[in-house]
């Protein structure tokens, strides 16, 4: 008697949905992956994952991230950590699984498809020709996967290189290639720059992840990025609200604190003057107070999200070097770079715009604004130095892509200052948009609008009127 039929196990994309290297496995370990990062991923959410993944195929990958997304992620905190954790898992799937299948010449990525190191080459010619950035990011991938193995001389550029010479990648017209050949006609310098960026990026990555250590830090310039070098038009502007913040934050602290201290008895000048009245203190002298300098951290976001202001804040910082000693100022992306000697150094403001990009370290792997990792970094940098006195400063539009704020870092450099305050170059109305957690920051300081001198004012008027209002 023939065995009843077995029934049929799904398949996704021609994967099997259990067993050895199964569809089910890799997913039930992203969900593991994601509930170690803190989301909530039950019984219930994997159906539904399931349920979805059977109508979608796994190698549309718009697609098949958006489905995810829909049965798993049920906040846009969850959506965020999301993103994070998928780049992630599947960027290291992909990887390994093209590693297995150990790519050489003439021989298939994949079991079933005829897909060689020539195929891949023309693959890359012509996502650099269509300008694709998906594609190249995963071809870039793959690349390493099949020239960067066992190879490396540990050096990123030389390793760049390399890859991108074994890939045939030129510029220059190739006429001994094949007319059907994308590579013969030479291809865009520009779309060359953004791929061996992707191959720079994912070296880095693997580099991190067998070292456990960051790479060094890169200035603006190694990111093909520049500082504007023309000061503001209204720079003197800039340096009269300035000095009037200078003024302010000079008294403020007398004002406020000088009704609760009490003044100290001068024991010398107080028994020089009893001479006159034969040793017997008739009148005490007291010690003069003398108003206390104020001690100002400044951090200013360079990134390309804050382009167009960034021109008004370097403008701010220049002349907060003019105006105040006590003052420690620094740069960010994703690193922070003190910058205070560049100022003291360069009175021209073209001369420090320029020396900030040669010189100051704000990047290492993506070169995108990780505000986390900017206030462990400070808080490391200064904690010591942090005081109910110091005032903080940040100009920043707060926009994190999508990593963590780590607003409660932020909240022990705050608890530490006597005062801190934000000055944001987006329109309040898009504020806690996107990206954007500005209200994470607000909760541990004042924030403004401030991309003009307009809005500087502003801010010194406000500042003013705490103070008279104490």
């Amino acid at each position: 008697m023939p065995p009843p039929p077995q029934p049929r196990r799904p398949s996704y994309g021609g994967i099997p949905a259990s067993g050895p290297g199964s569809f089910d496995g890799q997913l039930l370990a992203f969900a593991e992956d994601l509930r170690e990062e803190g989301v909530a991923v039950g019984t219930s959410e994997m159906l539904d994952a399931f349920g979805a993944l059977q109508e979608i195929s796994w190698t549309d990958r718009d697609d098949f991230k958006e489905a995810l997304a829909a049965t798993i992620a049920k906040s846009p905190e969850d959506r965020r950590v999301f993103e994070l954790v998928f780049e992630r898992f599947f960027f290291r799937a992909a990887e390994a699984e093209a590693t297995r299948q150990e790519i050489t010449e003439g021989q298939g990525l994949q079991g079933g498809e005829d897909i060689d190191l020539d195929t891949l080459r023309r693959q890359i010619a012509e996502a650099l020709r269509d300008g694709s950035e998906g594609a190249m990011r995963d071809l870039a991938r793959l690349a390493i996967a099949a020239f960067g193995r066992g190879e490396g001389s540990g050096v990123l550029g030389v390793d760049v290189q390399r890859i991108r010479r074994q890939l045939g990648l030129r510029a220059e017209p190739q006429p001994d290639l094949p007319e059907e050949d994308p590579r013969r006609e030479g291809l865009p310098r520009e779309q060359l720059r953004r791929f061996e960026a992707h191959l720079r990026r994912e070296l880095e990555r693997g580099l991190i992840e067998r070292t456990s250590s960051l790479p060094p830090k890169r200035p603006l310039n190694d990111l093909d990025r520049a500082l504007p070098t023309g000061p503001a038009q209204d720079l003197a502007q800039v340096h009269r609200v300035v000095a009037q913040l200078k003024r302010r934050l000079a008294t403020q602290g007398h004002e406020l604190r000088g009704r609760k201290r009490h003044a100290h008895v001068d024991v010398r000048r107080t028994m020089r003057a009893s001479l006159q009245t034969g040793g017997v203190p008739v009148e005490l002298k007291y010690r003069p107070k003398r108003p206390r300098r104020p001690e100002i951290f400044v951090l200013c976001d360079v990134s390309t999200s804050v382009t167009s202001a960034s021109t008004f804040f370097l403008s701010v910082l220049h002349a907060l070097h003019d105006s105040f000693r006590k003052l420690r100022s620094f740069v960010f992306i994703e690193r922070i770079s003190e910058v205070t000697d560049v100022f003291e150094r360069e009175r021209d403001f073209r001369a420090a715009s320029e020396a900030i990009g040669r010189d100051a370290g704000v990047a290492d792997v993506s070169g995108y604004t990780d505000y986390g990792r900017v206030w462990t970094e400070f808080l490391t940098l200064i904690e010591d130095e942090l005081h109910p006195r110091a005032t903080v400063i940040v100009l920043g539009d707060a926009r994190t892509n999508g990593r963590p704020p780590r607003d409660d870092v932020f909240a022990a450099i705050t608890a530490k200052a006597g005062r801190t305050f934000w000055l944001n170059p987006e329109p309040r109305l898009y504020w806690n948009y996107g990206d954007s957690v500005i209200a994470a920051y607000e909760r541990h300081c004042v924030a403004f609008e401030c991309w003009n001198t307009d809005g500087l004012s502003t801010f010194v008027d406000a500042l003013m009127k705490d103070t008279y209002s104490a």
